[in-house]
């Protein structure tokens, strides 16, 4: 798929999410926009995956640790054949598998998470798995950056470095603001490379909204053979939608059917032509 596609199916995605949270009445708009590209990158351009064989031993791993951001994540899912479109409509509704935080009843999705700091401990077990089973799977763990104050997640960031994880890859979403403000006046983050780098991680920085720079950095990995590699994807919360963006009100808020059709103008405005 051409980087135009890939940059359509994004703005596809964020459509999708924002009319999901919309129906369901709840949902989180800005950190769920922020993470799509990255979504995108990996789903569409990089990953091994087998919707017909969700449990294909030689599969990539991908947990989603910042787990309320999982509107687009299902609509990706949904998007490339792990369930129906019938299935997504259920988002957040009784009964549904499709709940507020991913769940491993659905298809396509690794483990359940929500609790932060979490998902990169289940993505470590999940790597040292690979290693001893001699499976040349990736494992791919998407945090937020608000999600770096958590505790658990420095002492899984020394294991990871302990056991020379090179099949782990870390992405902290970074839009710097949480559901309080900003990371920096809720707790001092920075500098996030030079703790990660003390950890034994190789880092990269980068733009989390160029999709051709994502998948070459993923393709890229490992850089350096016995070391997780960690990638901070700088981001803008809201992305996409020029009034959201930026704004911590809408870490949780739910667009009503105006905002819904402002939003959806915005990104029509953003597909481009495809030859």
């Amino acid at each position: 798929m051409d980087i135009d596609k890939l940059q359509n199916k994004a703005v596809d995605i964020r459509k999708e999410l924002l009319t999901m949270i919309y129906e369901a009445g709840g949902g989180h708009v800005g950190g769920s926009l922020s993470s799509v590209d990255i979504l995108v990158a990996l789903h569409y351009g990089v990953m091994r995956l087998d919707p017909r064989n969700p449990k294909w031993e030689q599969r990539d791993r991908f947990i989603l640790s910042k787990g309320h951001s999982v509107e687009g994540y299902y609509a990706i899912l949904c998007d490339i054949g792990f369930f129906s479109k019938d299935e997504l409509k259920t988002y957040r509704k009784f009964d549904s598998k499709l709940i507020g935080h991913p769940s491993n009843k659905v298809p396509g999705v690794e483990a359940s998470t929500g609790a932060l700091g979490h998902g990169l401990s289940i993505g470590i077990g999940m790597a040292l798995a690979g290693k001893m089973d001699a499976k040349d799977y990736k494992v791919y763990v998407l945090m937020g950056d608000g999600e770096q104050a958590e505790g658990s997640l420095w002492e899984a960031a020394m294991a990871a470095g302990n056991y020379k994880l090179d099949n782990l890859i870390g992405i902290i979403d970074r839009n710097g603001l949480q559901i309080s403000g900003s990371t920096e006046d809720v707790m001092k983050l920075e500098s996030l490379k030079d703790k990660w780098t003390s950890f034994g991680w190789h880092i990269q920085s980068l733009d989390g909204h160029d999709i051709t720079g994502l998948i070459r950095a993923f393709q890229s990995i490992p850089v350096q053979k016995g070391k997780p590699h960690l990638i901070i994807a700088n981001t803008i919360k809201g992305k996409g939608v020029p009034f959201m963006e930026n704004d911590p009100a809408w870490h949780h808020k739910v667009p009503d059917s105006q905002q819904l059709n402002m939003a959806l103008q915005a990104l029509d405005a953003q597909y481009k032509e495809v030859r």
